[in-house]
C-alpha cells in the first residue's frame, strides 16, 4: 500500500471515529497532494509524497515558533498536533551521529576540502537524506566541518 493510500485509509478511520483534528489534518495533506497532481498532471509516488509532507511539517514548525513568540500558545499547540500527526507518514529521522556519518562519507566521496565545495556535498546528501533529516541542520554541519 502506498503512503497516499495509507493516508486515505486513515482518513476513513478518522471519519468513523469522529476524530475531527486528525480528519482535518489528513484532508489538508490530501488537498496539497491533489493540488500537485492536478498542477503537474502526475500521480504522486512515495518519494514525492514524503517531500510534500516534509514541507508541510517544516511550515508548521515555523508557525509554532511564530505563534509561541506571539504568545498564542493555543494556536501553537494546534500546529504541534498537526506536526505530530504528519510525522507518522514520514520515514524515521536520523539521529545526529548517523547524519554526521553521512556527511563525512559525502565529503570523502566528492573530495571536499573547503567551504566552496559545499554545493557538491549537498548535492550528494539531498539524495540520501531526503525526508530523513532537516536539510538546514545538515547544511550548518557541513559548514562547520568544511570551515
Amino acid at each position: 500500500m502506498s503512503l497516499k493510500q495509507q493516508l486515505q485509509e486513515d482518513m476513513k478511520t478518522a471519519l468513523r471515529n469522529h476524530d475531527s483534528t486528525t480528519l482535518s489534518t489528513i484532508r489538508m495533506a490530501l488537498a496539497a497532494i491533489k493540488q500537485i497532481e492536478v498542477d503537474e498532471r502526475i500521480e504522486v509516488d512515495d518519494s514525492r509524497f514524503t517531500a510534500i509532507i516534509s514541507k508541510m511539517v517544516k511550515q508548521r514548525k515555523e508557525s509554532v515558533r511564530m505563534y509561541t513568540e506571539g504568545g498564542r500558545n493555543d494556536l501553537a499547540e494546534k500546529e504541534q498536533a498537526e506536526i505530530n500527526l504528519l510525522q507518522q507518514y514520514l520515514p524515521k529521522m536520523l539521529d545526529d551521529a548517523e547524519i554526521e556519518a553521512e556527511i563525512q562519507d559525502a565529503i570523502a566521496s566528492v573530495g571536499a576540502t573547503q567551504p566552496s565545495d559545499m554545493g557538491k556535498v549537498m548535492g550528494v546528501l539531498k539524495k540520501t537524506l531526503a525526508g530523513k533529516a532537516d536539510m538546514s541542520e545538515v547544511s550548518k554541519k557541513i559548514k562547520q566541518l568544511l570551515a
